[in-house]
Order: C-alpha cells, then sequence, then structure tokens
C-alpha cells in the first residue's frame, strides 16, 4: 500500500471526487482532502491511500487538469523523513 500526496487541488474537490479520479488507476483505501479546522473549507491538497496501481497514478495524474486546477501527485513522505517534529529550537533573546 502506498500513500499518495495530491496537491494544488481546486477549492471544491471532495474526498468522493479524488477517490473515483484515483480509482480509474488502481484500488483506492482512502482519500481525504484536508480541511482547515475552524472554517472547514479545503486547504488545497490531500492524500490518497492506493492497494495497487499508485505508481501508474503519479504517473498518469501528475501535472494532469482536474476542475480546472494541475495536479501535483507524488508518493507522501513520512513526517520524519521530511524532517518536521525536529526537536530543539531556541536562540531568540536579544542580539548586542
Amino acid at each position: 500500500m502506498k500513500k499518495l500526496y495530491v496537491g494544488n487541488l481546486a477549492w471544491g474537490v471532495t474526498d468522493d471526487d479524488l477517490q473515483a479520479k484515483f480509482a480509474e488507476h488502481g484500488s483506492v483505501a482512502s482519500a481525504v482532502v484536508i480541511t482547515d479546522r475552524e472554517s472547514g473549507r479545503s486547504r488545497g491538497f490531500g492524500f490518497v491511500e492506493m492497494e495497487d496501481g499508485a505508481d501508474a497514478a503519479i504517473e498518469a495524474l501528475n501535472g494532469q487538469d482536474f476542475q480546472g486546477r494541475a495536479l501535483r501527485v507524488n508518493e507522501a513522505q513520512s513526517k520524519e523523513r521530511s524532517g518536521g517534529g525536529r526537536p530543539g529550537g531556541g536562540g531568540g533573546g536579544r542580539r548586542f
């Protein structure tokens, strides 16, 4: 199973739209458009988990027009691999 990142989504795209689009290329386990917690509006990206056909979906859909926007499709990166959630920080304070 592969998890795909789908970016540059039109604001009106729903989970069902995403599922239907990717189902053309393989078995979709889940499809979710990420929404803002407070407003409930789409944040313009989502994730699709595919049981098979993920590579074909990336090849076919990356750059393809979907509801007026060119999709950006690639394999999702885990938070650990993308460098998110690093411990540390600090600094701050005044400089003299």
